[in-house]
């Protein structure tokens, strides 16, 4: 059997692909296991710099959770509590991965697949794009994290539509809400995806990583009140690395900088 989830590196980019086109790239409850142990991994290691997620073929991203698996896994509310901590381990460690996070999304992307995208920081769809989270259908609910993610992304109103209708919108409805960052014709958008991710790898990864946690941060705590001294330090942290003295000496000396990520 072929595996699951693949892992591609080229460079400073790493490739994370939902390997299941027959079943839509439909993600099982080991796979949810599988891709938060593949993204410990990827956040610890120095050479990798974005993360690109992708469904395998051009039918899906993902059509989120495999049904197939609810009679053994999610078929009553202690299994589905198990379920759901798999889930949110995933979803958490994309989120703190530390690494710059693209979705290049092409056909169907429901679900949790769906959810999972609005863990990640940038996502590219192809204008055959579909996206929806219609569990309304399955009688389940989205838990409190997917939730707080949809609605920091497009609002509580249509995140509400999205669940309460179970509709499948097309690619340029969820960009024009706010649900994708970018619309790119089918032929195009490996090219745009991974030229969009060659030139945040080309840039300084540990204030790439200093935006991401600052960002959950004023989201968390918008007011800022009661910041710990560890949280007030991240916007001073990067002067007092190696990267800021070759950035700002690469740029009176009119080159392109090289960052080492330390």
């Amino acid at each position: 059997m072929p595996e699951p989830i693949l892992l591609e590196t080229a460079g400073a980019i790493a490739t994370v692909t939902f390997n299941r086109p027959e079943r839509r790239n439909a993600i099982t409850y080991e796979m949810w296991n599988q891709l938060q142990r593949l993204l410990v991994d990827l956040k610890a290691d120095p050479a990798i710099r974005v993360i690109v997620f992708r469904g395998a073929g051009e039918e899906a991203f993902s059509a989120g959770a495999d049904i197939t698996e609810f009679a053994t896994h999610r078929n009553n509310a202690a299994k589905a509590t198990l379920y759901n901590a798999a889930f949110d381990a995933a979803m958490d460690m994309a989120e703190t991965v530390g690494k710059p996070t693209l979705c290049l999304i092409k056909g169907v992307c429901v679900g949790g697949g769906c959810e999972f995208t609005t863990a990640c920081d940038v996502r590219i769809a192809a204008d055959n794009a579909r996206f929806g989270v219609p569990i309304a259908r399955l009688g389940l609910p989205v838990g409190f994290r997917e939730m707080r993610r949809l609605v920091r992304l497009i609002g509580p109103a249509k995140t509400m539509e999205l669940l309460l209708t179970a509709e499948l919108i097309p690619a340029a409805e969820a960009h024009r809400i706010g649900l994708v960052n970018h619309v790119v014709p089918l032929a195009e958008v490996d090219a745009f995806t991974y030229a969009l991710a060659e030139k945040i790898a080309a840039l300084a990864p540990v204030v790439h990583r200093v935006h991401k946690e600052i960002l959950q941060i004023v989201l968390d705590n918008p007011a800022l009140r009661d910041l710990t001294p560890e949280q007030r330090a991240l916007a001073v942290l990067p002067f007092d690395t190696e990267d800021f003295q070759e950035g700002w000496r690469a740029f009176l000396e009119k080159r392109p900088p090289r960052f080492q990520g330390r």
